[in-house]
């Protein structure tokens, strides 16, 4: 099943955290007090102590595929839809440049900073619903009314 709406006009956000903030938490925050209906992550860069990963294996059945990082680690990669239910993935670095990566759970502590992009497809709503033939919430597109 797919789930696709109408093309939309861009607002961009920028949005930079500090040392000791958990990076997913903060950007929720931000989104709802931006009442950001349709929200992603455009670009980011930073830097985090601590990270919990689920990772490629899981699935709805097995969600124990599960890492938890500690140490220092660049981020080379942040993406995803931050709406209530954000679906974000992450790719980290360490200091010899080895990466891993997987679906954000949460943990992010952030090091010394996280500069973050984010867009708004404001013509769009983000919602998720749950998905039989995979067992997780997906991501539903609309249209945005007045009511979402």
């Amino acid at each position: 099943m797919s789930s696709a709406a109408g093309g939309s006009s861009l607002q961009v956000h920028a949005v930079r955290f500090g040392p000791g903030q958990e990076l997913l938490g903060s950007l929720q925050a931000f989104v709802e007090e931006r009442r950001l209906r349709a929200p992603f992550i455009i670009t980011c860069v930073g830097s985090v102590t601590k990270a919990t990963l689920r990772l490629a294996n899981a699935t709805a059945a097995n969600t124990n595929e599960v890492i938890q990082l500690s140490g220092r680690f660049e981020i080379v990669s942040l993406v995803g839809t931050l709406n209530r239910d954000a679906h974000v993935h992450i790719c980290l670095s360490d200091a010899e440049g080895k990466t891993v990566g997987g679906h954000v759970l949460g943990d992010l502590e952030v090091f010394t900073t996280a500069e973050v992009v984010v867009g708004e497809a404001v013509g769009l709503s983000f919602t998720r619903d749950m998905d039989e033939q995979t067992g997780f919430p997906e991501l539903v597109v609309q249209p945005r009314t007045s009511d979402s």
